[in-house]
């Protein structure tokens, strides 16, 4: 049988090489790499051939996916911008819109219909709020969508999949036992947000001041390696002081980095992006691995007409409210009601409140994680496979004129 180390070694080697050939097949086929991706994690882990077992990991799993987390959502923050004053102000809308229509939405349909108790019910509607940015960057590049509508939806999910993180760790907390109250749950929301945004803020200002006084040099590695060095110790300095507040301080470090001319952001854009890339292609099956069908039948099709609300109603009514009196088209309208796919912060919440859960004793937590995993199949499958071809059919797709009349449409 084999040991510990070499299972180890082993799990490593078939995730990495499984993530690289769903992104291989992703450009041969012109299939969306988000799907294959997802897929080959279902077929190397407990519900394809157990190949792969993150629970080998123990308890480095948490740190492993919290520092690749941390990557691709520095790499969202660095191209975060939202050019005219529509587009903030679209991203500001969809933001309050669906935290005041989703999160209720959610909470009801996932006791109501997958038969969550309430309490995990609303841990599943913060998990669930944010859009993930790792699966709406690679499918807006792919279906090469005319700017600025990208940016919008890349902005939705870089502003609520923190914060969805943030607030379904405290729901956790309040299941468990260890808040006492909706008072102290809003307190330590704040804290934990605002506190994660200023660290993240101070240590982008910290790396952008430093990469200010050293050579440019791209041969030597060392705005790359000083960049990562910062990241992953804020982080790391963020779960130790305010778990979950490295998730928005990551987003606000990149964003601090890419806006600051004197940083000269973009010589890393190119590193940054790749190994985002990397990352992307290591969690996603990785964290599928975990999943098995198992935990998706007791759901039957409870689960799936829960998750179909959540596309099919709750989601286009969130945008029909947040969008009303801005000029936006109505293709565009279509596309932002449609395009709502969860990604890798929401499989790794998961993963791990599982197993928190399961070590509290609290009954429930394979049916909350197969709920939330329920919800990115379906999302990331269908919307995936279909987001491009409705791109297309609305006439969203980028090009020199598409990309001047898109910008058009969105200016003031």
């Amino acid at each position: 049988m084999t040991d510990a180390p070499e299972r180890l070694q082993l799990l490593w080697g078939i995730t990495v090489f499984a993530g690289a050939l769903a992104q291989l097949a992703a450009v041969i086929t012109g299939l969306p790499s988000v799907v294959l991706l997802l897929a080959a994690g279902l077929v190397i882990g407990r519900s394809g051939f157990a190949l792969v077992n993150p629970l080998q990991l123990g308890s480095g799993l948490e740190t492993v996916v919290g520092l690749l987390v941390s990557l691709v959502l520095f790499d969202g923050g660095l191209k975060l911008s939202l050019p005219g004053e529509v587009s903030r102000l679209a991203v500001l809308r969809i933001v309050v819109v669906r935290l005041a229509l989703a999160l209720p939405a959610a909470l009801a349909a996932a006791h109501w219909l997958a038969g969550l108790d309430w309490p995990l019910a609303a841990v599943f509607s913060a998990i669930v709020l944010g859009t993930g940015p790792t699966v709406v960057t690679p499918l807006v590049q792919q279906m090469r969508l005319a700017p600025p509508l990208g940016e919008v939806l890349e902005g939705e999910g870089l502003v609520l999949e923190p914060f969805g993180a943030v607030l379904a760790l405290l729901l956790l907390e309040l299941v468990l036992g260890g808040l006492h109250g909706w008072r102290e749950l809003g307190l330590d929301l704040v804290l934990r947000l605002g506190g994660g945004v200023l660290i993240g803020a101070s240590a982008g200002w910290l790396l952008t001041e430093l990469l200010r006084r050293l050579p440019v040099d791209p041969s030597s590695g060392l705005r790359l390696q000083l960049s990562l060095g910062i990241l992953f110790l804020m982080f790391t300095g963020c779960e130790v002081l305010l778990p979950e507040s490295g998730l928005p301080a990551a987003v606000a470090a990149g964003w601090m980095v890419g806006r600051r001319d004197a940083a000269d952001p973009a010589q890393l854009d190119a590193l940054i992006r790749q190994l985002a890339q990397l990352a992307i292609s290591i969690l996603f099956p990785l964290l599928a691995a975990d999943l098995s069908w198992g935990d998706l039948s007791p759901l039957g099709l409870g689960g799936v007409a829960c998750v179909l609300v959540l596309m099919l109603v709750v989601r286009p009514l969130a945008m029909l409210l947040a969008t009303a009196g801005l000029p936006l088209s109505t293709a565009q309208k279509v596309l932002l009601a449609w395009l709502a796919p969860r990604g890798i912060v929401t499989a790794a919440v998961a993963s791990l409140f599982a197993l928190r859960l399961d070590e509290a004793g609290v009954p429930g937590a394979s049916q909350l994680q197969g709920l939330v995993f329920l919800t990115i199949l379906m999302t990331v499958g269908i919307q995936g496979l279909t987001a491009a071809p409705l791109a297309r059919w609305l006439g969203l797709v980028s090009g020199p004129e598409a990309d001047s009349e898109a910008e058009a449409a969105l200016e003031p």
